[in-house]
């Protein structure tokens, strides 16, 4: 398995998981839908941006905002 090359451990991730970072880190690295459905074998996007695609950038941004919020100033301290 391909797991055994990285430092992830094969015990926590899936092929399902695989397949959907895969999916969703293309996707916020600005690969069309249509070639990242492509590289799945899927037949068009429906599927891909329906089940697969987990937009991370704007959940982390808006978390990273929120603490902004909570915690003025508190980045530049760092």
């Amino acid at each position: 398995m391909i797991l055994k090359r990285t430092d992830l451990d094969p015990d926590e991730w899936t092929p399902r998981e695989m397949r959907h970072s895969f999916v969703s880190l293309l996707s916020d690295s600005g690969v069309a839908l249509e070639n990242i459905s492509r590289l799945v074998g899927h037949k068009g996007t429906v599927v891909t941006e329906k089940v697969y695609r987990k937009q991370l950038r704007p959940v982390l941004l808006e978390g990273a905002e929120a603490m902004n919020l909570i915690f003025p100033g508190e980045a530049r301290k760092a």
